[in-house]
């Protein structure tokens, strides 16, 4: 699998182009980091890839996820996971419900849970598998969601400054443990962050100034 953007241009339709022809191509299991000041459009483009544009803005170019055109196909068809900074859980659910709203529909009643058990056992999560997300921390927030996001099994991730949020102790651990089951998983990743830290030091790292010039700055 992979993700890439052909000649991918967005203008706003009354202040102007926000970007104009960008190419990218991310690999399976490769992750690319966008950084930039915030406001400047980076989850503008991370919005675009997932098909929830606004209509203030017009798309041309291309989106291809494993050698499929996307552009035009609805948001829930382009099996495209997308983690934010907030968690996003849903506070009427435990742990591992949480978790199973985002497994293939082929898993089915009592499988579901056991499922569930099976991938919070591998993170050391299972004991907290029937927590309500207000009893749980914040780090643990945060891994319930990635869990929730990968059992889905995305052709494509988009992590929208997932770390922002946490406290730097937290920040580097969790980060590390994100990238490595996305690596895992083989799935292409673009992340978009304020911070160059975020940037896994294995990745590529692309500064927004430089996105409309193609300039790739390998870390």
């Amino acid at each position: 699998m992979s993700l890439q953007l052909q000649s991918l241009s967005i203008h706003h339709k009354h202040q102007g182009p926000l970007i104009e022809g960008v190419n990218m191509l991310i690999k399976p299991g490769e992750i690319l980091t966008l950084m930039g000041p915030s406001g400047c459009g980076k989850s503008t483009l991370l919005s675009t890839i997932a098909g929830h544009l606004s209509d203030d803005f017009l798309l041309e170019g291309k989106i291809v996820l494993n050698q499929q055109s996307i552009e035009t196909t609805l948001p829930h068809q382009r099996q495209i996971g997308i983690l934010f900074q907030d968690d996003l859980l849903f506070p009427h659910l435990n742990v591992w419900e949480n978790i199973a709203i985002g497994l293939p529909n082929e898993i089915k009643g009592k499988e579901r849970k056991q499922h569930v058990i099976k991938c919070l056992k591998q993170v050391n999560l299972d004991k907290l598998a029937c927590s309500m997300p207000h009893q749980i921390s914040g780090g643990q927030r945060a891994r319930v969601s990635l869990l929730r996001m990968l059992q889905a099994k995305p052709k494509a991730v988009l992590l929208d400054e997932p770390f922002n949020k946490l406290d730097m102790n937290l920040r580097v651990a969790f980060r590390r443990w994100v990238f490595t089951q996305l690596k895992q998983a083989q799935v292409p990743t673009l992340m978009v962050t304020h911070d160059e830290m975020d940037a896994p030091e294995d990745g590529t790292l692309i500064h927004w100034d430089n996105l409309k010039e193609e300039s790739l700055n390998a870390r």
